[in-house]
């Protein structure tokens, strides 16, 4: 038997954490509440705001089976809806309120091949208990199969490691049927105007443990029939060339980039991956399969670091810099985060007349359970061996366990809003190629931005949405500036219904000056109470914290319900190339950490709060000659 790597050296050391004390365990077996009907939302032809998680795997991703995950796409739509599904360590699980849109993302690379492979060695084993699950990953069979496949399969083509079968015949429907399953599923949870679903999977280059990881999303129910994988190619620019030729044969389908955090600053580069100069054909080929980009999910935050935002006061949020085993090396920061690639766009643009990076921005969670865990107060992990119960996370914590993993540092997010007439495909679609969609940490924040030729009286105007529209553009838009008066920018943001009170709406500005240097700004455009009048020219001082990080609580007494504002940049130089984004923050509230160390009964770690958050995608100003 193949010896027991370092990670599951890692995975016993945190099982062992509070293992017999931790209440997570102590459920009883009993009927899963079904999935919600959900209500026909009529169209609404100024738009409404739709919460979804596009970014799902389920047992047939290689790396959540062989960590425990037993469940179907069937189980990630039924979550998705309100349903109770069985989380891999075994205990229900729920979602605190219904997603409008999903989609199952498993990885490409092995589809249902790692499940397939265990049910050969153990026929007829349908569901098996937490203890079996881990004593199978401790004994080193799920990982001898992952190491198997890989070590087969790896640097040769799909077709051949199917063909190839990895020695093992009976595997050769194994992805095909997997895809069928993923397909199947979408069709019979597709609910038009109540629920959408897309079909979907990830595209996991990985070279030297570099995250240049793609989640590719169909616009309808004309699919390949197979997904395209990293083992035809690990480079991008052939995914990319592989969709546009979907395309030309009728398929409608983006790429969404995600964890550019743990790219290297590969993600994000001014050459191609060979290390050429970019070409414009290859730019317009990126902009136009990679309309956003995942900037919020469970391993960290991609909108900006601090090495690379000095002056923004709230780059430190989420931040994970390296992959799961922590031994690896430290990672670039430049090129690996979006404020900084939309900044580089705006540099290559003045250099050359080409920018690949016209991105907006979605959040989603990357859940290996079949779930979307992005509630603080309700979260249950990525993998259930890595991080399914608060015993393993908070274990996470002890020094021997977290010089080994990253996983105490994973995060309880994101959710990708889009804004469109109706809940269905086509509508949601358009948005995002359109890049009306903002981004979540989990909260269920409503943010509208618009920017415009408007009058200072649109903010109170009873058909501010309908004007705005009309004589401007939403989120993810390139007004076109004319005159030398600046833009009017509305912005509008009410807190999640069920959470906390808004501290703040700010926008971030960025702009080339005339040798080509981008920079960037941070305003404070809107905030609760009384502070922008007392602000003043200096800081915007903090909304305040109400957190009890003993009770794992906090109080909706400071903050606001609603922030808006009609907003003009004070240091706006007409034919200045610039774009403006919004980020809108809660009032602190608990970290997921701190709520299970009260489960726990232990003393929280730190942090013990957090400042929930959305961000938009971004609008463009166009001045005659910029053409890009």
């Amino acid at each position: 038997m193949k010896k027991t790597t370092v990670p599951f050296l890692a995975i016993l050391a945190l099982s062992a954490c509070h293992r017999v004390d931790d209440p997570t365990l102590q459920w009883e077996q009993a009927e899963l509440a079904p999935p919600i009907d959900l209500p026909l939302i009529v169209a609404n032809p100024q738009r409404e705001v739709f919460f979804g998680d596009l970014h799902i795997h389920s047992s047939y991703s290689f790396d959540a089976y062989t960590m425990g995950v037993r469940a179907f796409p069937e189980d990630a739509y039924r979550f998705a809806r309100g349903g109770q599904v069985r989380h891999g360590v075994g205990y229900p699980v729920q979602i605190d309120r219904p997603l409008d849109f999903a989609a199952v993302s498993d990885h490409s690379e092995y589809l249902g091949i790692a499940r397939r492979q265990a049910e050969l060695d153990d026929p007829g084993k349908v569901q098996e208990t937490y203890d079996e699950v881990l004593a199978t990953a401790l004994a080193g069979r799920a990982w001898r199969y992952l190491w198997h496949f890989m070590r087969e399969g790896i640097r040769s083509s799909s077709a051949q490691a199917r063909e190839r079968n990895f020695g093992v015949p009976e595997l050769a429907q194994a992805s095909v049927n997997a895809w069928a399953d993923i397909r199947r599923a979408a069709q019979v949870h597709n609910a038009q105007g109540r629920f959408t679903t897309f079909v979907a999977y990830e595209w996991s280059s990985m070279p030297e443990d570099q995250h240049l990881h793609r989640v590719v999303l169909y616009g309808d129910d004309k699919v390949p029939g197979l997904p395209w994988s990293s083992l035809e190619s690990e480079n991008p620019e052939d995914l990319w060339k592989e969709l546009q030729r979907q395309r030309d044969a009728g398929h409608e389908v983006i790429a969404i980039p995600h964890n550019s955090n743990l790219s290297n600053g590969l993600m994000f580069s001014a050459s191609q991956h060979s290390g050429e100069p970019y070409t414009e054909a290859l730019a317009a080929l990126r902009r136009s399969i990679e309309p956003v980009v995942e900037i919020y999910q469970v391993k960290g935050q991609s909108e900006t670091h601090p090495a690379l935002s000095p002056d923004d006061t709230f780059a430190d949020f989420e931040l994970v810099e390296q992959p799961v085993m922590a031994s690896a090396p430290a990672r670039e920061t430049r090129g690996s985060y979006a404020r900084d690639a939309l900044r580089l766009g705006m540099e290559m643009n003045h250099a050359a007349g080409i920018n690949p990076y016209r991105l907006g921005v979605i959040g989603s969670s990357d859940s290996h359970n079949a779930t979307s865990p992005v509630n603080e107060a309700t979260y249950h992990g990525k993998l259930p061996l890595l991080d399914g119960t608060p015993g393993i996370r908070l274990g996470a914590y002890s020094k021997d366990v977290h010089e080994q993993t990253t996983m105490h540092r994973w995060s309880a997010m994101g959710l990708a809003a889009v804004w469109a007439p109706e809940n269905t495909r086509s509508a949601l679609f358009a948005a995002m190629n359109r890049k009306e969609t903002y981004a979540t940490s989990g909260s269920r924040i409503r943010l509208r931005f618009f920017a415009g030729d408007y009058p200072d009286t649109l903010i109170d105007a009873a058909d501010v949405i309908e004007v705005a529209y009309a004589r401007g553009v939403p989120m993810g838009g390139e007004l076109h500036v004319s005159h030398e008066r600046p833009p009017a920018f509305l912005l509008w943001a009410s807190k999640d219904p069920e959470g906390a009170n808004l501290d703040r709406i700010q926008v971030i500005k960025a702009w080339t000056d005339a040798s080509g240097q981008s920079h960037e700004a941070i305003y404070d455009v809107a905030a609760s109470g009384d502070r922008m009048r007392q602000a003043g020219t200096e800081p915007l001082a903090p909304v305040g914290n109400t957190v009890d990080v003993a009770r794992a609580t906090y109080s909706n007494s400071i903050g606001a319900t609603e922030l808006r504002v009609l907003w003009r940049d004070p240091d706006y130089q007409p034919g200045q190339q610039a774009l403006y984004y919004a980020r809108v923050l809660e009032i602190p509230t608990p970290r997921w950490s701190t709520y299970d160390a009260v489960t726990l009964g232990v003393p929280a770690p730190e942090p013990g709060w957090i400042q929930e958050r959305a961000v938009s995608s971004a609008i463009w100003l166009h001045h005659e000659g910029d053409d890009t």
